[in-house]
Protein backbone atom coordinates (compact mmCIF):
# COMPACT_ATOMS: atom_id res chain seq x y z
CA UNK A 1 0.00 0.00 0.00
CA UNK A 2 1.30 3.19 -1.10
CA UNK A 3 1.82 5.75 2.15
CA UNK A 4 -0.52 8.93 1.42
CA UNK A 5 0.54 12.02 3.67
CA UNK A 6 -1.80 14.46 4.97
CA UNK A 7 -2.49 17.72 2.82
CA UNK A 8 -2.72 20.95 4.83
CA UNK A 9 -4.04 24.14 2.63
CA UNK A 10 -5.60 28.05 3.50
CA UNK A 11 -8.85 27.86 1.41
CA UNK A 12 -11.77 30.44 1.72
CA UNK A 13 -13.04 29.33 4.92
CA UNK A 14 -10.35 28.78 6.82
CA UNK A 15 -7.43 25.47 7.06
CA UNK A 16 -8.61 22.65 4.84
CA UNK A 17 -6.86 19.42 5.59
CA UNK A 18 -7.29 15.62 3.79
CA UNK A 19 -5.95 13.23 5.92
CA UNK A 20 -5.53 9.43 4.88
CA UNK A 21 -7.52 6.29 6.07
CA UNK A 22 -4.72 4.87 7.52
CA UNK A 23 -6.74 1.26 6.45
CA UNK A 24 -7.79 2.18 3.30
CA UNK A 25 -5.22 3.44 0.43
CA UNK A 26 -7.44 5.72 -1.13
CA UNK A 27 -9.85 7.16 1.62
CA UNK A 28 -9.75 10.67 2.89
CA UNK A 29 -11.13 12.64 5.99
CA UNK A 30 -11.59 16.45 5.19
CA UNK A 31 -11.87 18.92 7.60
CA UNK A 32 -11.95 22.79 7.68
CA UNK A 33 -10.85 24.34 10.52
CA UNK A 34 -10.87 20.94 12.64
CA UNK A 35 -14.59 21.09 11.80
CA UNK A 36 -15.13 17.61 9.76
CA UNK A 37 -16.68 18.11 6.35
CA UNK A 38 -16.36 15.16 3.94
CA UNK A 39 -15.25 11.22 4.21
CA UNK A 40 -14.56 9.99 0.69
CA UNK A 41 -13.18 6.45 -0.50
CA UNK A 42 -12.12 7.06 -4.00
CA UNK A 43 -12.57 3.01 -4.67
CA UNK A 44 -15.70 2.56 -2.52
CA UNK A 45 -17.75 5.97 -3.63
CA UNK A 46 -20.12 4.01 -1.72
CA UNK A 47 -18.90 3.66 1.52
CA UNK A 48 -20.26 6.60 3.67
CA UNK A 49 -18.72 7.10 7.03
CA UNK A 50 -21.02 10.19 8.24
CA UNK A 51 -24.04 9.70 9.72
CA UNK A 52 -25.82 12.28 7.87
CA UNK A 53 -24.42 11.47 4.63
CA UNK A 54 -25.68 8.17 5.36
CA UNK A 55 -29.55 9.87 5.85
CA UNK A 56 -28.99 11.96 2.75
CA UNK A 57 -28.11 9.12 1.00
CA UNK A 58 -31.15 7.15 2.31
CA UNK A 59 -33.75 9.76 1.55
CA UNK A 60 -32.04 10.12 -2.59
CA UNK A 61 -32.96 6.07 -2.18
CA UNK A 62 -36.48 6.34 -1.57
CA UNK A 63 -36.65 9.42 -4.38
CA UNK A 64 -37.07 6.99 -7.09
CA UNK A 65 -36.77 3.30 -8.30
CA UNK A 66 -33.69 1.89 -7.69
CA UNK A 67 -31.07 3.04 -10.28
CA UNK A 68 -33.48 5.62 -11.93
CA UNK A 69 -31.32 8.32 -13.12
CA UNK A 70 -32.00 11.66 -11.22
CA UNK A 71 -31.59 15.32 -11.49
CA UNK A 72 -29.88 16.72 -8.51
CA UNK A 73 -28.83 20.17 -7.19
CA UNK A 74 -26.37 19.83 -4.15
CA UNK A 75 -26.04 23.07 -2.20
CA UNK A 76 -22.36 22.74 -0.47
CA UNK A 77 -20.26 20.81 -1.58
CA UNK A 78 -17.19 19.68 0.19
CA UNK A 79 -15.41 16.68 -0.94
CA UNK A 80 -18.34 15.52 -3.00
CA UNK A 81 -19.30 12.47 -1.10
CA UNK A 82 -22.84 12.44 -1.91
CA UNK A 83 -22.33 13.59 -5.88
CA UNK A 84 -19.96 10.21 -5.70
CA UNK A 85 -22.61 7.94 -4.56
CA UNK A 86 -25.23 9.30 -6.91
CA UNK A 87 -23.10 8.84 -9.92
CA UNK A 88 -22.69 5.48 -8.52
CA UNK A 89 -25.61 4.55 -7.62
CA UNK A 90 -27.92 5.84 -10.35
CA UNK A 91 -25.86 6.06 -13.43
CA UNK A 92 -26.68 9.02 -15.81
CA UNK A 93 -27.95 10.66 -13.09
CA UNK A 94 -26.96 14.82 -13.61
CA UNK A 95 -25.77 17.07 -10.81
CA UNK A 96 -24.86 20.41 -10.10
CA UNK A 97 -22.58 21.13 -6.88
CA UNK A 98 -22.98 24.47 -5.99
CA UNK A 99 -19.57 25.52 -3.22
CA UNK A 100 -18.73 28.90 -2.54
CA UNK A 101 -15.37 28.01 -1.34
CA UNK A 102 -13.16 28.09 -4.79
CA UNK A 103 -10.41 27.00 -2.45
CA UNK A 104 -12.04 24.22 -1.09
CA UNK A 105 -12.80 23.66 -4.82
CA UNK A 106 -9.42 23.44 -5.95
CA UNK A 107 -7.96 21.37 -3.59
CA UNK A 108 -10.72 18.24 -4.08
CA UNK A 109 -10.14 18.82 -7.60
CA UNK A 110 -6.33 17.98 -7.56
CA UNK A 111 -6.18 15.54 -5.05
CA UNK A 112 -9.84 13.77 -4.59
CA UNK A 113 -10.42 13.88 -8.58
CA UNK A 114 -14.08 12.81 -9.95
CA UNK A 115 -14.01 9.66 -12.16
CA UNK A 116 -14.75 10.19 -16.14
CA UNK A 117 -17.96 10.81 -17.26
CA UNK A 118 -19.86 10.83 -13.29
CA UNK A 119 -22.27 13.82 -14.77
CA UNK A 120 -21.24 15.58 -12.07
CA UNK A 121 -20.70 19.54 -12.56
CA UNK A 122 -18.83 21.44 -10.04
CA UNK A 123 -19.89 25.26 -9.77
CA UNK A 124 -17.99 27.87 -7.63
CA UNK A 125 -20.96 30.17 -6.43
CA UNK A 126 -22.74 31.37 -3.82
CA UNK A 127 -25.97 29.06 -2.52
CA UNK A 128 -28.71 31.13 -2.29
CA UNK A 129 -27.39 33.01 -5.94
CA UNK A 130 -27.31 29.98 -7.67
CA UNK A 131 -30.95 28.58 -6.76
CA UNK A 132 -32.74 31.86 -7.85
CA UNK A 133 -30.60 31.93 -11.07
CA UNK A 134 -31.33 28.27 -11.93
CA UNK A 135 -34.44 27.27 -14.33
CA UNK A 136 -37.85 26.49 -12.66
CA UNK A 137 -39.10 22.65 -12.69
CA UNK A 138 -35.07 22.03 -13.05
CA UNK A 139 -34.45 19.39 -10.17
CA UNK A 140 -35.54 16.05 -8.35
CA UNK A 141 -33.63 16.34 -5.43
CA UNK A 142 -32.47 19.82 -3.79
CA UNK A 143 -29.67 18.66 -1.49
CA UNK A 144 -28.84 21.76 0.97
CA UNK A 145 -25.50 21.16 2.93
CA UNK A 146 -24.13 24.59 3.37
CA UNK A 147 -21.96 25.61 6.34
CA UNK A 148 -20.05 28.50 6.73
CA UNK A 149 -17.69 26.78 9.33
CA UNK A 150 -19.54 25.02 11.90
CA UNK A 151 -22.84 27.55 11.44
CA UNK A 152 -25.61 27.21 8.69
CA UNK A 153 -25.59 30.98 6.69
CA UNK A 154 -28.24 33.14 7.36
CA UNK A 155 -29.34 33.54 4.12
CA UNK A 156 -30.03 30.10 3.22
CA UNK A 157 -32.57 30.21 6.52
CA UNK A 158 -35.69 32.02 5.13
CA UNK A 159 -39.12 31.69 3.84
CA UNK A 160 -37.61 33.57 0.52
CA UNK A 161 -34.92 31.20 0.39
CA UNK A 162 -37.51 28.18 0.70
CA UNK A 163 -39.68 29.95 -2.10
CA UNK A 164 -36.54 30.23 -4.43
CA UNK A 165 -35.65 26.20 -3.68
CA UNK A 166 -39.32 25.30 -4.36
CA UNK A 167 -39.26 26.82 -7.56
CA UNK A 168 -36.67 25.09 -8.59
CA UNK A 169 -37.80 21.84 -8.00
CA UNK A 170 -40.41 19.64 -9.88
CA UNK A 171 -43.68 19.25 -8.83
CA UNK A 172 -42.86 15.81 -7.57
CA UNK A 173 -39.72 16.93 -5.88
CA UNK A 174 -37.85 16.48 -2.24
CA UNK A 175 -36.33 19.34 -0.54
CA UNK A 176 -33.54 18.23 2.11
CA UNK A 177 -31.15 20.22 4.38
CA UNK A 178 -28.80 19.23 6.83
CA UNK A 179 -29.48 21.18 9.89
CA UNK A 180 -27.82 21.68 13.42
CA UNK A 181 -29.26 22.45 16.80
CA UNK A 182 -29.60 21.33 20.14
CA UNK A 183 -32.13 21.78 22.79
CA UNK A 184 -34.46 24.50 22.96
CA UNK A 185 -34.11 23.71 19.47
CA UNK A 186 -34.95 27.51 18.68
CA UNK A 187 -33.41 27.46 14.90
CA UNK A 188 -34.76 23.79 13.96
CA UNK A 189 -38.31 25.06 15.56
CA UNK A 190 -38.22 28.30 13.23
CA UNK A 191 -36.63 26.32 10.16
CA UNK A 192 -39.50 23.73 10.32
CA UNK A 193 -42.32 26.77 10.63
CA UNK A 194 -40.89 28.03 7.51
CA UNK A 195 -40.44 25.33 5.41
CA UNK A 196 -44.17 24.63 6.52
CA UNK A 197 -44.94 27.54 5.03
CA UNK A 198 -44.02 26.79 1.81
CA UNK A 199 -44.20 23.25 1.14
CA UNK A 200 -47.22 20.41 2.06
CA UNK A 201 -44.82 17.85 3.31
CA UNK A 202 -42.46 18.08 5.84
CA UNK A 203 -40.21 14.95 7.89
CA UNK A 204 -37.56 14.87 10.22
CA UNK A 205 -34.60 12.72 10.76
CA UNK A 206 -32.32 12.66 13.85
CA UNK A 207 -31.28 10.53 16.14
CA UNK A 208 -33.25 10.15 19.38
CA UNK A 209 -30.81 11.52 21.55
CA UNK A 210 -30.57 14.97 19.92
CA UNK A 211 -35.07 15.38 19.61
CA UNK A 212 -34.68 14.37 23.10
CA UNK A 213 -32.38 17.75 23.90
CA UNK A 214 -29.68 15.40 25.52
CA UNK A 215 -27.16 16.59 22.92
CA UNK A 216 -26.59 18.97 19.64
CA UNK A 217 -26.62 17.18 16.15
CA UNK A 218 -27.57 17.49 13.00
CA UNK A 219 -30.89 16.89 12.00
CA UNK A 220 -32.38 16.48 8.28
CA UNK A 221 -34.94 18.83 7.27
CA UNK A 222 -37.46 17.29 4.03
CA UNK A 223 -39.99 19.28 2.43
CA UNK A 224 -41.64 18.03 -0.61
CA UNK A 225 -45.36 18.68 -2.21
CA UNK A 226 -46.30 14.93 -2.46
CA UNK A 227 -46.13 12.35 0.50
CA UNK A 228 -42.65 11.91 1.75
CA UNK A 229 -42.20 7.95 1.99
CA UNK A 230 -41.58 8.22 5.82
CA UNK A 231 -42.13 4.56 6.31
CA UNK A 232 -39.30 3.53 4.11
CA UNK A 233 -36.79 5.95 5.44
CA UNK A 234 -37.71 4.53 8.80
CA UNK A 235 -36.55 1.23 7.86
CA UNK A 236 -33.87 2.36 6.69
CA UNK A 237 -32.69 4.93 9.25
CA UNK A 238 -33.35 2.25 12.09
CA UNK A 239 -30.89 -0.37 10.63
CA UNK A 240 -28.32 2.36 10.69
CA UNK A 241 -24.81 1.55 13.16
CA UNK A 242 -26.43 4.84 14.63
CA UNK A 243 -30.00 4.53 14.47
CA UNK A 244 -31.97 7.75 14.04
CA UNK A 245 -36.01 8.32 14.05
CA UNK A 246 -38.15 9.87 10.91
CA UNK A 247 -40.65 12.30 12.47
CA UNK A 248 -44.14 13.91 10.74
CA UNK A 249 -47.37 15.12 11.09
CA UNK A 250 -48.04 15.46 14.67
CA UNK A 251 -45.13 15.52 16.37
CA UNK A 252 -43.90 17.68 14.22
CA UNK A 253 -46.30 19.85 14.80
CA UNK A 254 -45.60 19.75 18.56
CA UNK A 255 -41.91 20.04 17.79
CA UNK A 256 -43.10 23.34 15.60
CA UNK A 257 -45.56 24.89 18.46
CA UNK A 258 -45.30 28.47 18.46
CA UNK A 259 -42.31 29.29 16.04
CA UNK A 260 -43.11 31.31 13.07
CA UNK A 261 -41.40 31.59 9.52
CA UNK A 262 -38.45 33.28 9.08
CA UNK A 263 -38.04 36.08 6.53
CA UNK A 264 -34.74 37.55 5.03
CA UNK A 265 -34.84 40.77 7.42
CA UNK A 266 -34.65 38.61 10.80
CA UNK A 267 -32.94 35.77 9.19
CA UNK A 268 -29.92 34.48 11.47
CA UNK A 269 -27.30 31.54 11.05
CA UNK A 270 -27.74 28.61 12.74
CA UNK A 271 -26.16 28.25 16.37
CA UNK A 272 -22.66 28.10 17.17
CA UNK A 273 -21.76 24.29 17.91
CA UNK A 274 -20.49 23.58 22.08
CA UNK A 275 -16.89 22.73 21.91
CA UNK A 276 -16.39 19.75 20.62
CA UNK A 277 -19.71 18.73 19.28
CA UNK A 278 -18.03 18.21 15.72
CA UNK A 279 -14.63 18.34 16.36
CA UNK A 280 -12.01 15.86 15.45
CA UNK A 281 -8.27 14.93 16.25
Amino acid sequence: MNEQIPVLRDVDGGTAKLMPDVDRERAWLLTVDGAPQSYVDLDAPTRLEFEYAQRLAHVVDCAADEGVPLDLLHLGGGALTLPRYVAATRPGSRQDVVEADRGLLELVAEHLPLPAGSGIEVHGADARAWVEAAPADSADVLIADVFGGSRVPAHLTSVEYARAAERVLRPGGIYAANLADGAPFAFLRSQLATFAAVFGELALIAEPAVLRGRRFGNALLLASHIPIDTAALARRTAADAFPARVEHGPSLTRLIGDATAVRDADAVASPEPPDGAFSVG
